[in-house]
């Protein structure tokens, strides 16, 4: 049984935009974008995706309906970490073009209700930086971490003439800026406390760089390794007032922007100060629970059983469930946790042995349980992740942590460069997936029964039915195979992640209102009585009188 919602209308206006909405308010209903900017869409031919390039294609984005675009870093940078080293903070990267056209983009995407989001890398900036080589030349300059002595493997030697060691904070390419310690320590006297010279310098330019976007119509900042600020910090409460300090002048200056955390443990980011928090691959095991079937980026430590979107049904929910519900129990309706469909350090969704085909469980979980959503470009369509490929840029953390697989160019058409780029493929910065069956956003646009048209039905859905977004809870009825759970007290989902067909009992006042049962969106689902029968990869969304 296939049923088609009709996608809504009714998105924000730009003149809604600009109206004193609270971060809070838009949030809550959004669904966001990431768009990894050199994979998404070329411009102008040289087989890197720039800022133009994504000017171009804000009327696919707003046709699909989401109401946030978040770009990983589009700053300047010599990309050894593919752009988390940040050079300048203040100039859009040469490659993708201009900061006039980052704020062209902004506008035009304002025009179509849809805000941009920046990453802001806090924690560290390129050894590039004119910070750093200043400071590598400068035994009196605190911005940075230094040592007179290499105190442990992520200390490397002054590339200037400054004597000692500095402190990376990922790669070595990225030294570490200097927030603060919250510990003192007598056997390294280099530790300075948060409220320093240069902790504080630091502190202040933080709110320099988001003062400068803001002012040009950038909406917010995702924070890449928000907890990584303020060093020795075990429960991080000094880095937690760091942020909640900057997110207090953020609501004085600037209250409709987003800031989210790269922290992967909201319970703890988003009582910080941060509006949202996804959960993510490196804490804990919730994300890695649902999607991870071991087949692309892999986290060795987290490897400890089948996800619940196995197509042979091995795994279970209850981790994720629990992991969600203590978190919100913690935020306790201070913000949200995020939950992204992939991202640029992990695998996606369409990974080894799961087809494009199995995604819409996945998809009418994520669009209708109460998180904010992200998708991650390409997910949309079941990009897959492409094993085999060379190291890009850094991409490569260990020889089973290649993250270059979930980062090749955007499928938009079906000739030899999918629409990317009019460069030759040798010169694209990383190569299309060679499958002959690679799935496209022309291809998908035309066929009302593919993912990408479900996507944006689910998409619409959310919209129209305020009940299967982020307010209120979510009942479960059913936690095994299928899942099902109820929405508000009117919207009943079913999810059935199996290739194998799955039954459930619906007891209780609910079992009586199943014979209401009216699909919004459904397939492979039927209802008889008080019990539900659900097709191998089957799912539904219902609405109950």
């Amino acid at each position: 049984m296939l049923m088609s919602g009709t996608p809504s209308s009714s998105r924000p206006t730009e003149s809604q935009l600009t109206e004193p909405r609270s971060t809070e308010s838009w949030l809550a209903d959004a669904v966001l974008y990431q768009i990894y900017p050199q994979s998404f869409a070329d411009a102008n031919g040289d087989g890197i995706g720039d800022i133009a390039g994504i000017t171009e294609r804000l009327d696919y984005l707003s046709w699909l309906g989401v109401d946030a675009i978040w770009l990983s870093p589009c700053f300047a940078s010599p990309f050894g970490d593919a752009g988390y080293d940040v050079a300048d903070y203040l100039r859009v990267a040469e490659r993708y073009g201009t900061n006039r056209e980052l704020i062209a983009l902004a506008e035009a995407a304002r025009a179509r209700g849809i805000r941009v989001l920046l990453d802001l890398v806090a924690g560290h900036t390129s050894i590039d930086h004119p910070w750093f080589r200043a400071a590598a030349d400068d035994p009196d300059d605190h911005r940075y971490i230094w040592s007179d002595r290499a105190a442990g493997s992520r200390w490397n030697p002054s590339p200037g003439s400054r004597p000692g060691y500095y402190l990376q904070n990922f790669y070595p390419i990225q030294p570490a800026l200097n927030f603060g310690y919250a510990q003192m320590n007598d056997a390294e006297p280099w530790r300075q406390p948060v409220d320093a010279a240069g902790p504080r310098a630091n502190r202040a330019a933080l709110r320099d760089i988001m003062t400068y976007w803001l002012d040009r119509g950038i909406s917010g900042f995702r924070v890449d390794m928000a907890s990584s600020l303020v060093k020795d910090d075990p429960d991080r409460a000094e880095t937690g007032r760091l942020w909640t300090e900057l997110r207090g002048w953020l609501e004085q200056r600037y209250p409709q922007a987003a800031l989210i955390a790269e922290w992967g443990d909201p319970a703890v980011s988003v009582p910080a100060g941060f509006h949202a928090d996804f959960f993510l691959h490196f804490t804990g095991r919730a994300l890695l629970s649902l999607w991870d079937n071991r087949a692309g980026v892999q986290q060795r430590a987290a490897l400890s059983g089948p996800c619940y979107f196995d197509a042979e049904g091995r795994g279970s929910v209850d981790e994720f469930l629990a992991a969600y519900q203590a978190a919100t129990a913690t935020i306790a309706g201070a913000g949200w946790v995020a939950l992204p469909t992939s991202n640029h350090d992990f695998s996606r969704l369409a990974c080894g042995p799961r087809t494009r085909d199995q995604l819409g469980p996945a998809f009418a979980f994520l669009l209708t349980w109460p998180t904010v959503p992200a998708i991650y470009y390409g997910d949309e369509i079941g990009m897959r992740y492409v094993p085999g490929l060379p190291d890009k840029e850094g991409s490569e953390l260990a020889p089973d942590h290649n993250r270059a697989g979930s980062r090749t160019p955007m499928q938009w058409d079906d000739s030899a460069g999918a629409g990317f780029s009019t460069a030759a493929p040798e010169r694209f910065y990383l190569p299309l997936d060679p499958a002959a069956d690679r799935s496209s956003v022309a291809a998908q646009r035309a066929d009302g029964d593919s993912l990408l048209n479900l996507v944006r039905r689910l998409i619409a859905l959310r919209r129209a039915h305020p009940a299967l977004g982020t307010t209120g809870g979510a009942e479960v009825l059913c936690s095994g195979y299928p899942l099902v759970y109820l929405r508000g007290t009117s919207y009943l989902v079913v999810v059935n992640p199996r290739r194998e067909p799955a039954r459930a009992a619906v007891a209780g006042a609910t079992a009586a209102r199943l014979s209401t049962a009216r699909p919004l969106e459904a397939r492979g689902v039927k209802v008889a009585g008080g019990e539900l029968t659900v097709d191998g990869f089957g799912y539904g969304v219902f609405a109950l009188d």
